[in-house]
């Protein structure tokens, strides 16, 4: 593992810097007071700690999730993210001089195409993939070259020091404010992408998914509230023209794969006229840590 990320890992049991250390053929993490965390041979480190409460997305999800990145559906939103990314590194390098370099986090980071795309934008960052599914992270892991990725519990104590990183990514996932806030930079931003009211909204009626909560908004900053302040937002909406195959694969991806009886599901896709136009629709919020 990069010894750039490595050094600003943290025991998840006593929160003690982690060094990576050889045990016979295989290699792990370990801290001062001997807890060690061995590294997967698909390159990712287990830094739970204890059991974690869900399994995350399934093989399946993870699979159709990588698929529809790879068409470049969800492209604009990297691109974004990256942009927003880039402006926020420059805040922190002007805030701070005596930072080494910048870590981006992907808190809930999926297959990492989000934080690839960040990096590539940010030839000096190393990044870090947090996910609690095993499948996700195997893909992170090789998402880019100087990403690593870790099992982690975004509801527990993050396994990062204390004001390490200078970006936090958060797409579509789970969000920990205090935890958030600890590990951030003061100078840094935590960017958070949300689904607008009229996101897939074409697929909802038709295929029977989950809608969007109309108080996603508040629920966000009630999520953020007192560790953080809303700065920019920006929303992003494109049209896309899927086939068949395409929609039942965004419709795998996402979280309706955990409510659709798979059946049903495909003999409702397969009654779409092609090409079926689908919104995707998206707001990007930089939120500031509050100081305190």
């Amino acid at each position: 593992m990069d010894p750039r990320i490595v050094d600003r890992l943290r025991c998840p049991v006593c929160a003690e810097p982690l060094t990576e250390i050889a045990t016979g053929g295989a290699r792990a993490l370990r801290c001062p007071r001997r807890h060690s965390f061995d590294l997967a041979r698909q390159g990712y480190v287990n830094l739970l700690a204890g059991r974690a409460p869900h399994a995350g997305d399934t093989a399946e999800m993870v699979a159709a999730r990588a698929d529809f990145l790879a068409a470049g559906h969800y492209d604009p939103i990297s691109a974004a993210l990256a942009a927003a990314a880039a402006q926020a590194v420059r805040h922190v390098a002007e805030a701070r001089a005596d930072v080494a370099y910048p870590l981006v986090v992907d808190a809930g980071a999926g297959t990492g195409r989000h934080l690839a795309a960040v990096l590539a934008a940010l030839p000096d960052a190393a990044g870090l993939a947090l996910d609690v599914s095993k499948p996700a992270l195997r893909r992170a892991a090789r998402a880019h070259p100087r990403a690593a990725a870790a099992l982690a519990d975004t509801w527990q104590r993050l396994p990062l020091a204390d004001a390490g990183t200078a970006v936090l990514l958060n797409v579509f996932a789970p969000r920990n404010g205090a935890e958030f806030h600890r590990v951030l930079d003061p100078a840094g931003a935590l960017l958070v992408v949300t689904p607008a009211e009229d996101h897939l909204t074409e697929l909802v009626g038709a295929l029977g998914l989950l809608r969007v909560d109309p108080a996603k908004a508040d629920r966000v900053a009630e999520s953020l509230g007192g560790h953080f302040t809303p700065g920019a937002s920006t929303l992003h909406r494109r049209e896309l023209a899927l086939t068949g195959p395409e929609v039942a694969t965004l419709v795998g991806m996402g979280p309706s794969a955990w409510h659709t009886d798979p059946a049903g599901l495909a003999a409702r896709v397969a009654a779409l006229t092609e090409p079926v136009r689908v919104t995707v629709a998206v707001r990007l919020t930089t939120w500031h840590p509050t100081q305190v």
